[in-house]
């Protein structure tokens, strides 16, 4: 079996329909156990007190902004080379999702910040190529509803997405790329040492996957909806040519 045998809508639909309400229990038992057992089961930090926890929900969800861009782009260079038109769809039903997340990590940030920094904001370099990352969602989905033609609509989102990219990868890395700047280093890595104490860990794991869960949920519903809502268009398209 093919993974190109999913680009028929047919098939996408058959199968999300089929792994959409496994999804969303798991997503809701993540998303439940994770943040109650890290808001109400994790002792306060000895230097950010109870403010540390809003790790929870700031890390997740800065998490999935960002690959929400990555997985966009992947999409749409999907669309670009094969014109596989779920690719372009999936891309196009991920970009408010990516609003949503990117608002979460820039709303949590600002709530941990102010006790921490004394300010709600600073031009840090990190919380700056976020920002600029959430006027690219913005203007991904406001060019997505700008053109009537969907095909030229996916073209030049795509291109859109590829140049966004590159913020994605800054909002990623950009404590390692610069020295200078308030936020903190990450709260996971892959070296063992530069991790949060095991008490956070742990219930940090746990919503993280509530967080991806939920994101994928979200996508191949708003996915299958963009699919529906395309044939839609089509049938009225096709009656209005056959009426004239």
């Amino acid at each position: 079996m093919s993974l190109w045998e999913y680009a028929n809508p047919k098939k996408f639909l058959r199968t999300s329909e089929a792994v959409l309400p496994y999804l969303w229990g798991l997503a809701a038992l993540c998303l439940v156990v994770g943040l109650v057992w890290g808001f109400f089961f994790t002792p306060d930090d000895y230097r950010q007190g109870s403010t540390v926890k809003i790790i929870y929900l700031h890390v997740p969800s800065a998490l999935m902004a960002i690959n929400a861009w990555l997985m966009m782009l992947v999409a749409s260079l999907i669309w670009l080379i094969r014109r596989h038109h779920v690719s372009a769809l999936a891309a196009r039903a991920a970009a408010p999702v990516g609003i949503a997340m990117t608002l979460i990590a820039l709303m949590t940030g600002a709530i941990w910040g102010q006790p921490m920094w004394g300010t709600w904001w600073a031009w840090d370099p990190r919380l700056t190529s976020f920002l600029i990352l959430f006027l690219f969602y913005l203007g991904y989905v406001a060019l997505w509803a700008a053109i009537e033609d969907p095909d030229t609509a996916a073209d030049l989102t795509s291109v859109l997405c590829i140049v966004g990219s590159v913020f994605a990868i800054l909002s990623r890395y950009a404590v390692n790329f610069w020295n200078q700047g308030l936020h903190q280093g990450a709260s996971l890595s892959l070296d063992k040492e530069e991790n949060v104490a095991d008490v956070f860990y742990f219930p940090l794991l746990v919503a993280i996957a509530g967080f991806v869960l939920l994101f994928v949920a979200l996508v191949l519903y708003r996915t299958g909806t963009e699919i529906r809502a395309r044939r839609i268009r089509a049938l009225l398209a096709r009656e209005r040519a056959g009426a004239a």
